[in-house]
């Protein structure tokens, strides 16, 4: 397998929730809007695998199936190819995005396990695996896996947003997210949601409606 530069091995995905709290005062709804948002911003070429978007007049239904079917075939590969070379760690990693791209939570978590048991403490792992557990619905364990992408990495944007998401929205600590984000803002004044809104300002208006 042909081995990537670092820069692009340590950036697949960076996965973020999109929180869009809004109260009356700040235009923000309290709630939770969840999606998926890659930051690669810096590594175009590093796309999520979801196949070719549709041209002409090409059916999304068959798009959305040939998408599927070259996913399944990636995923095939590197099962094979890790059968000989279960120790290769960015294999594991690559297998798990295929598996986070296709909603496969259990297989996910199980293959960035075996990623982090060859390369310990690698943050973008960590968050992505938390992602999957919060997906599974086991949010402490989110939780655990962002606090570990934290400590690995501590200006590390993407875990601590993911982590006030997962204690607001699934566990129903606000004090807790709020606490969380607000880390985020020591770590950089100008973090943003990834529907651009400041984070300071969030917090500011999660706090005016507690008043």
């Amino acid at each position: 397998m042909e081995k990537k530069s670092d820069t692009t091995h340590m950036v697949h995905k960076q996965t973020l929730y999109i929180a869009i709290l809004v109260s009356i005062t700040f235009g923000f709804m309290v709630g939770a809007v969840y999606t998926s948002f890659k930051l690669a911003k810096d590594h175009a070429g590093q796309a999520q695998v979801t196949g070719k978007p549709p041209h002409g007049n090409e059916p999304a239904g068959e798009a959305q199936a040939n998408a599927e079917a070259k996913v399944g075939s990636q995923i095939l590969k590197l099962e094979t190819f890790l059968k000989e070379n279960p120790d290769n760690a960015e294999a594991w990693t690559q297998l798990g995005n295929h598996f986070f791209d296709s909603n496969r939570f259990a297989d996910a978590i199980e293959a960035y396990e075996k990623s982090l048991s060859l390369a310990p403490g690698n943050p973008h792992v960590l968050t992505d695996m938390g992602v999957m557990h919060r997906r599974n619905k086991a949010p402490e364990k989110a939780i655990a896996s962002f606090d570990k992408a934290i400590s690995a990495k501590p200006d590390f944007e993407t875990a601590r947003f993911n982590k006030g998401v997962v204690l607001m929205h699934d566990l129903n600590d606000l004090p807790g997210a709020i606490k969380a984000w607000e880390a985020l803002v020591d770590v950089n004044p100008m973090a943003q949601a990834p529907d651009g809104q400041l984070v300071n300002t969030l917090i500011q208006g999660l706090k005016d409606k507690k008043k």
